[in-house]
């Protein structure tokens, strides 16, 4: 039987990709229409802030699929094409160029925007493939760097600029790099790895004026650069939602089912705030594995499975010889109880933060083969004697199996 069903999805991000493959590979015979403002086809992000950026990766080793996939499997790839409105009534997305495609089904991958600061001055900002291959070219031997922001995209940068022989300043409002996240004792951890790579940090301090010599701080102190980047963060790109009439919040609101307050209308990927059926609470994630696993779990519930989705949150990162997996979900203003099990000193150990025993995440850094079975702890919620999970002699499975 002809399935003669349209279904559009707005954003050719990584969410979007994994989403059109994942209905192809469900067995879904209609059209399939991706829509992305890049003119890249889509590719995965990570890569942008650590191997592409090193040097380490291969461009075309950062593409979701092959340049002849779309084809192959019958996905209207349409590269370089804005969206403007969702006229809700008629099931349409109209474009930029005032054209209108029906929909069936509507899937939101709008993805997330750099923060930007209200500052005038040449800076970068790191999102897309362009803006990667611009920075790029600016980190050499000698070359001078200004990181506004010590969070993850800023310390994978960090560490990819001294690699490759550029000086690097951070500068940070907080007390510490990723403090917010790690806290005092991990964050310290951290802040040492960069500065025995000659990272230079200006903690408590903001960006208050951008020169083309450097960037001047709010106590007048003048960091020279040739070139500044600011990474301060992302917000959800949800104006397109919003003026649809879609409820939004930090992100665009959906349920377990990845389905907006519109039935006809899913979201996926960094811009959506989904009703988690683990956690028991909205969360909205901006990692690699969110936006593989929304895209896909999206695509199944707009073929009407039964979807509830449960994912653990995970993302990792690489800074020198450092690789890291955090898993799980810590609620903002929440205090759990911190346990490192291994060499915190040597940098091969694996943090867990609890609540009663209760294992809310885990970070595993140079211990590997270990994230599956935090994954596990965080997922049954069983409790666990905080000095088991210090103990290395007990081993994680062991743990999870309690």
């Amino acid at each position: 039987m002809i399935d003669d069903r349209t279904f559009v999805i707005v954003g050719a991000g990584l969410a979007g990709a994994k989403a059109a493959e994942t209905l192809r590979s469900e067995g879904f015979s209609g059209r399939v229409v991706l829509l992305g403002e890049e003119t890249e086809r889509p590719y995965e992000r990570p890569p942008l802030s650590k191997g592409l950026l090193l040097g380490t990766a291969e461009r075309v080793n950062v593409y979701v699929h092959a340049a002849d996939w779309y084809r192959r499997h019958d996905v209207d790839l349409r590269s370089g094409t804005a969206v403007r409105a969702i006229d809700r009534a008629a099931r349409q997305v109209w474009l930029a160029d005032e054209s209108a495609i029906g929909y069936d089904r509507l899937l939101l991958a709008t993805g997330a925007e750099p923060r930007r600061l209200p500052l005038v001055g040449d800076v970068r900002y790191l999102r897309t493939l362009a803006d990667c291959h611009r920075l790029a070219g600016s980190l050499h031997e000698g070359a001078r760097l200004v990181i506004v922001g010590a969070g993850w995209i800023g310390l994978e940068v960090a560490a990819a600029a001294r690699e490759r022989g550029a000086a690097v300043t951070v500068i940070e409002t907080a007390p510490l790099p990723l403090h917010r996240v790690l806290g005092d004792q991990l964050a310290a951890s951290f802040a040492a790895l960069h500065e025995e790579h000659g990272v230079v940090f200006h903690f408590g301090r903001q960006a208050a004026e951008f020169r083309p010599d450097g960037v001047v701080l709010d106590d007048g102190t003048l960091c020279p650069a040739d070139t500044v980047l600011v990474a301060v963060g992302v917000r959800p790109r949800t104006e397109l939602a919003r003026a649809a009439g879609l409820a939004v919040g930090d992100g665009i609101l959906v349920d377990h089912q990845l389905r907006t307050d519109d039935p006809f209308i899913f979201a996926a990927g960094d811009v959506a705030a989904v009703d988690h059926a683990l956690l028991a609470r909205r969360v909205r994630v901006e990692h690699w594995a969110n936006a593989i696993d929304t895209g896909a779990a999206a695509a199944r519930a707009m073929l009407g499975q039964e979807v509830a989705y449960d994912r653990v949150p995970y993302f990792f990162t690489d800074q020198y010889d450092l690789g890291m997996e955090f898993a799980g979900w810590i609620p903002p203003g929440a205090r759990p109880e911190l346990v490192i099990r291994g060499d915190l000193a040597g940098r091969e150990y694996i943090a867990f933060w609890h609540d009663d025993g209760q294992v809310l995440a885990g970070m595993n850094v140079n211990v590997w083969d270990s994230s599956e079975s935090i994954q596990e702890l965080v997922r049954t919620g069983v409790q666990v004697d905080p000095a088991r999970l210090a103990d290395p002699a007990v081993p994680l499975t062991e743990l999870a199996n309690a």
